[in-house]
């Protein structure tokens, strides 16, 4: 058990590393990593949205996923399965990045944010943990999207040849693809220096097991904290870096790409905690156990990818705090559309929550809404 609590701990602090020194080597503040916010500047950068500012093929999401198909591959873990409901996984996906980006930043980013002192951060982990809460009681009453079965080996790799491919494209052809001049996404670290840390990072998740929703789950599940280690491990080390940089400033306003608009904050981040749970990981642990063969796992992705296209093409993602012509606070946060896809997204994953518990948990709570 101590052997893997340190692996976990390991792999966390080298996550939170990775996040510091990919933020000083040009990546936005706040946002070493963040794999909402890359899955969104990936959907940019191939045409998917045409939101100008967000559009950049981030080499950190094609690093996690060979990283983590390099180490299961080496490790003999590679396990090539599908077949545990695709359809809702994508549907899933999609919301939980809609819920992602309502907040500005997935699990991971929260807690990268939660280092670099931003204060919404911590309403957005209170929101987390309620949409995780909410999501192991449907757990607790037999939730499952059913069982994956072996696959042959080019399924399993779906999601690593994509981003081989994209890789490729990248380097050989990237007239090919949109690239910001301005905005978050004009905010990046050096390709090469990017894709080689996410190498590593990928691996160590792979190894670790690594999962933003898994230490909470867990720990409300079966009273197991070892998950958690590494989520404490990516808080610490990325204190700890922004306070030796100078980086740290503690507050709700002004944070970077961040708003202060704390019911939205909330809410987001119970969808993308409830969400999680049914997925059965966050974004960063779907994306490893795509690297590592699951089939679902890279539909769920593609998911993502497609929720985020969404969020920005009509207008649902959140807008950060910023200051008007007299430098008065402007608060930012979420579209009228972006409060119906949220609320939208809790109405869909209580019908997904509900119509896949066992008969007779259907049953008791189709009599209790009666």
């Amino acid at each position: 058990m101590k052997k893997v609590n340190w692996v976990v701990v390991i792999a966390g602090a080298a996550v939170g590393l990775a996040a510091v020194v990919l933020t000083a080597l040009g990546n936005p503040a706040n946002m070493g990593f963040c794999i909402a916010c890359f899955l969104r500047d990936i959907a940019g950068a191939v045409g998917m949205h045409s939101a100008a500012k967000v559009q950049y093929v981030r080499p950190e999401i094609i690093g996690l996923v060979l990283g983590a198909f390099i180490m299961s591959v080496a490790t003999k873990e590679f396990r090539a399965k599908a077949g545990s409901s695709p359809a809702t996984r994508f549907v899933l996906g999609g919301f939980v990045v809609i819920g992602a980006l309502a907040f500005l930043g997935c699990p991971l980013r929260m807690v990268i944010r939660l280092g670099g002192g931003d204060a919404n951060a911590l309403v957005g982990l209170l929101g987390f943990i309620i949409g995780i809460v909410i999501g192991v009681q449907f757990l607790k009453r037999g939730f499952s999207l059913k069982r994956a079965y072996e696959v042959g080996k080019a399924e399993g790799g779906v999601l690593p040849i994509v981003m081989t491919g994209l890789l490729i494209l990248l380097l050989a052809v990237p007239t090919l693809l949109k690239f910001s001049e301005e905005g978050p996404g004009s905010k990046h670290a050096p390709l090469l220096a990017a894709l080689v840390i996410a190498l590593i990072v990928g691996a160590l998740a792979q190894k670790a097991r690594l999962c933003m929703v898994g230490g909470i789950r867990d720990a409300v599940l079966f009273q197991d904290f070892k998950l958690l280690y590494g989520f404490v491990a990516i808080f610490l080390v990325v204190l700890a870096g922004n306070l030796v940089t100078g980086s740290f400033h503690f507050g709700f306003t002004m944070q970077p790409v961040a708003h202060s608009n704390h019911l939205w904050n909330l809410l987001g981040m119970v969808l993308v905690g409830w969400g999680s749970v049914l997925l059965g990981g966050c974004p960063l642990r779907q994306l490893i156990l795509a690297g590592e063969g699951n089939g679902d796992s890279a539909v769920t992705v593609f998911g993502m990818i497609s929720g985020a296209a969404l969020a920005h093409n009509f207008g649902l993602a959140g807008n950060p705090d910023s200051l008007n012509e007299a430098k008065e606070l402007v608060v930012g946060g979420i579209s009228n559309a972006g409060k119906v896809a949220v609320l939208l997204g809790f109405v869909v994953f209580a019908v997904i929550s509900v119509m896949n518990l066992p008969k007779e948990e259907t049953a008791a709570v189709a009599a209790k809404t009666h």
